[in-house]
């Protein structure tokens, strides 16, 4: 048996500036894919078809004004900010840690500076989408995906190859 890996600590990074100590919460981006229902004459029942990945976006809190997230909103290219997560996790039937790591490269969607009251705590929180996508594990890829390029790589196969490939790409 063993016990869940558990975060016990994280950083993040945008285009290579390090905000330690400045990110106070990271919603990480949900992996969902797009799927219809389809059911064809003599199918007793309906499937789900796969119509690939639904939009990738994190989520994060930082502990206040942030200036270098302000300075790339209504960025035009689709991947110029560059964020990644870094984290360390733990179970506890374990002395070794396992390092995380998300990779996304996108824009700033929203960014919400919160409420100005003088004296109280106030989050500054943004939404970044994304149009690539990696998780890695220990230094080994888990998950990559690249919308514009047409990549989307799990466990080292890229599930679009052949799609590419018959398009002409």
């Amino acid at each position: 048996m063993g016990m869940p890996r558990k975060l016990k600590g994280f950083n993040l990074f945008q285009n290579g500036a390090n905000f330690v100590g400045q990110t106070k919460e990271i919603t990480l981006p949900k992996l969902s894919r797009k799927m219809e229902e389809y059911m064809g004459g003599g199918m007793s029942g309906p499937i789900q078809i796969d119509y690939g990945q639904e939009a990738i976006q994190l989520e994060w809190t930082c502990g206040g004004f942030m200036p270098e997230v302000i300075k790339q909103y209504g960025i035009t290219k689709h991947d110029g900010v560059l964020l990644r997560f870094a984290g360390g996790y733990q179970a506890e039937d374990r002395d070794t840690y396992d390092a995380i790591e998300i990779v996304v490269k996108g824009r700033h969607k929203e960014i919400d500076p919160g409420t100005a009251k003088p004296k109280e705590d106030t989050d500054f929180k943004v939404t970044t989408v994304a149009s690539y996508y990696k998780l890695s594990m220990n230094g080994e890829d888990l998950i990559e995906m690249d919308f514009i390029n047409m990549v989307e790589k799990i466990n080292g196969v890229d599930l679009l190859q052949q799609l590419r490939n018959a398009i002409g790409l």
